[in-house]
């Protein structure tokens, strides 16, 4: 059987030392492609760009899409100014992203959204964001894990029973996961339905009602060498792209 074409949303590195100050790169972080590896998918890297057309030629050579980590969210993109903790953020990016999704889900293809790209999921269905941990109602736990390192899971996030999420993990009631985000999910979007949860009420993860759309806060690619069981998410992602769904993966 042919190997499904993982596309995964790419980024760029700026240099800002010696002769090629502004010089820029495109990348995403290995972790990525070596999850899609190891769980038999073939991945491709897509170069951010702002060519709607390209974009879409794109999206036409893959059969699955990693929403990949990275900057914060603007807040523009769903209604709010920017409050004081508010990151870095980069419009092209979010659009580009935007385009990917609005494009994968047109043509049906599972997407998985991963840290900033959960959180994109959410916005582009209509729902908003907490700038910022600060900006959360109560105390929070730690969700930014800082110099611990990135394959330690630090804290505890409940599955919700019923959910495509639950499934994937043999409805064990709870993981542990890394964490290295400071904005969370605030309105849930149309569509979307929560599947995990922090101790504190934070929203660790949503999905559409089918699970061809699904999203974590926290970093599945960086924990699976050390954690096998985040291979399962991978390992759904790529047997949705081969036309099997929740019911044949949970067999």
């Amino acid at each position: 059987m042919k190997k499904p074409i993982v596309g995964i949303s790419g980024s760029e590195l700026t240099k800002n030392v010696g002769p090629f100050v502004g010089y820029r790169r495109s990348y995403v972080n290995k972790d990525y492609s070596e999850a899609v590896i190891k769980n038999g998918g073939v991945p491709m890297i897509i170069p951010f760009n702002e060519d709607a057309d390209v974009t879409e030629s794109q999206l036409e050579l893959v059969d699955a899409l990693i929403l990949s980590g990275g900057q914060d969210i603007d807040s523009e993109s769903y209604g709010e100014e920017p409050q004081p903790e508010q990151g870095t953020v980069w419009q092209a990016r979010d659009q580009f992203d935007m385009r990917l999704l609005k494009l994968a889900e047109k043509r049906g293809i599972p997407v998985l959204g991963i840290c900033r790209g959960v959180q994109l999921i959410n916005v582009f269905h209509g729902g908003s964001l907490y700038q910022d941990l600060k900006y959360y109602p109560v105390p929070t736990l730690k969700h930014w894990q800082g110099d611990t390192p990135w394959w330690q899971a630090t804290h505890q996030v409940k599955l919700v029973n019923d959910t495509h999420l639950a499934a994937i993990f043999d409805q064990v009631p709870r993981l542990r996961v890394n964490s290295y985000h400071h904005q969370l999910i605030k309105k849930v979007g149309k569509g979307l339905k929560v599947n995990a949860l922090a101790q504190d009420g934070v929203y660790e993860g949503i999905e559409n009602e089918t699970g061809t759309v699904l999203g974590v806060q926290w970093h599945p690619e960086m924990l699976r060498a050390h954690q096998a069981e985040m291979n399962r998410l991978f390992d759904y992602l790529i047997k949705c792209a081969n036309g099997k769904g929740r019911d044949e993966h949970a067999e």
